[in-house]
């Protein structure tokens, strides 16, 4: 379900029709869902939340796109995705209040009845759900390591430790998702988890900080070559190349399905403008620091996910230690994020298979049902589907452009309740022409990829 509109009007039917409930009453949810009223969330803990929801995995896949782009034109393109964020995230808002609908759920069916409803729900259910399984297969990594190619990459846990079966991937697994991810998924709230947003943000600092800190010891020692500044295109190939950092451009800066959550707790809900302000330029600065440090350190040497350049040796003191605490830091910085991401997943899978129950929050069973079903499909996707990479690239990015930029602009070309001005026009269809064209040209140089790699040699 999607956070419904509530407003103070008294009802002592149980039924749902065009009435809503009071206020601190198990509301009906129809097209729109309500929840227990709750309006103390802080401006910094909306940040936070904000901001957590945005540094995810994506932050290691940023300095890849250096390589592909060059400095110059990475950095514009982070910026200038920051600024699409931002206006895609204020058609919501500002559509939202038109329509007095609290939820982007509810906005998508002011805008295209049900079936628009529907769609968004199916989004949020295939990106965060593909999102979730990436960041449990990169924690089992980290802690546990992984074995590619026939080649063994130890994990922290069994370079201190030795090999032993509590430190084994499915073992690792089980324990952060009963010890960690379970009860930080039990909180009804998305304000409870100010302070592990908090702390989640800060460990993403400290990330950037160790990255810069061995960039800058190399840099003075000469052990840094100049690095490219624009791509290197020579061919159609490369040229299609370049297409596919889009999609994760736009994949780092999705945060759009909790946005209406966190305004709906905000003691002040007029604040929501500076708040998503404030965590996008928290968030841009955090990945271009991260990008041009990653990528200096690395160069041409950068892979996919620049996490698993730390796996080899630094050329400098203390190497294996940093290595260790950016594996670990990060691996803490994603155990943090989960509960954010899974938030919004719980209410819209419940949306989607209860349209017409009450309140989630309302149902301490279904609450803990939908909890425990969904954490359950994540852990066996961690462990059974090792080549999600794969998957999300197909699908996570896919729905994540979906969510960022082509949902937002077709409202704007719906204009539903004529507020739409020619600028926004020009905007939402540059934003469709961006994502549907980046995207079909990422995805065939991706199954492009995919088939030379497979295609048997002769």
């Amino acid at each position: 379900m999607t956070i419904g509109d509530v407003t103070p009007i008294p009802r002592r039917s149980g039924s749902c029709s065009d009435d809503v409930c009071a206020p601190l009453l198990p509301y009906c949810q129809g097209d729109e869902v309500a929840y227990d009223e709750f309006n103390g969330a802080s401006f910094s803990g909306a940040v936070f939340n904000l901001a957590t929801t945005i540094i995810g995995a994506g932050i290691m896949a940023l300095p890849a796109t250096m390589k592909i782009l060059g400095l110059v034109l990475g950095i514009t393109m982070i910026v200038v995705m920051a600024f699409l964020t931002d206006y895609s995230i204020e058609f919501l808002l500002r559509f939202s209040k038109a329509g007095k609908k609290r939820s982007y759920g509810g906005l998508m069916g002011d805008s295209f009845g049900k079936p628009g409803r529907i769609l968004l729900q199916v989004a949020v259910l295939v990106n965060n759900i593909g999102v979730l399984i990436v960041y449990m297969i990169i924690i089992g990594d980290v802690l546990s390591g992984k074995t590619e190619d026939g080649i063994h990459h130890s994990g922290v846990l069994e370079g201190w430790f030795g090999d032993h079966w509590w430190n084994g991937r499915a073992a690792i697994l089980l324990i952060t998702t009963l010890g960690v991810f379970a009860p930080l998924a039990c909180f009804k709230r998305i304000d409870s988890l100010r302070y592990t947003s908090a702390l989640s943000v800060a460990l993403a600092v400290v990330f950037l900080i160790i990255t810069a800190g061995i960039s800058i010891m190399k840099l003075i020692s000469g052990g840094v070559p100049m690095p490219r500044l624009l791509p290197d295109v020579t061919d159609l190939t490369s040229l299609l190349n370049v297409f596919t950092v889009v999609p994760v451009l736009v994949t780092a800066f999705i945060c759009h399905y909790n946005v209406h959550s966190i305004q709906n707790e905000l003691e002040d809900p007029s604040q929501i403008r500076p708040v998503v302000r404030s965590a996008l330029v928290l968030c841009s600065s955090v990945y271009i620091m991260t990008s041009i440090f990653g990528f200096l350190l690395f160069g041409d040497d950068t892979l996919d996910d620049v996490l698993a350049n730390f796996d080899t040796d630094l050329g400098i003191p203390l190497g294996s230690i940093l290595n260790d605490a950016v594996r670990v830091s990060y691996a803490l910085h994603l155990m943090l994020v989960f509960p954010i991401v899974f938030y919004p997943l719980r209410i819209n899978i419940d949306g989607l298979l209860f349209p017409s129950a009450p309140s989630l929050t309302s149902s301490n069973v279904r609450f803990g049902g939908l909890t425990a079903g969904l954490i359950s499909v994540i852990f066996l996707g961690a462990n059974f589907i090792p080549s999600i990479w794969d998957a999300f690239q197909f699908t996570g990015a896919t729905a994540a452009v979906c969510l960022g930029f082509i949902f937002p602009a077709s409202i704007i070309l719906k204009d539903r309740h004529s507020k739409a001005t020619s600028r926004d026009t020009t905007l939402a269809i540059f934003m469709i022409v961006l994502a549907v064209l980046s995207n079909a040209i990422a995805i065939y140089s991706d199954a492009y990829a995919l088939f030379r790699k497979n295609a048997p040699r002769e």
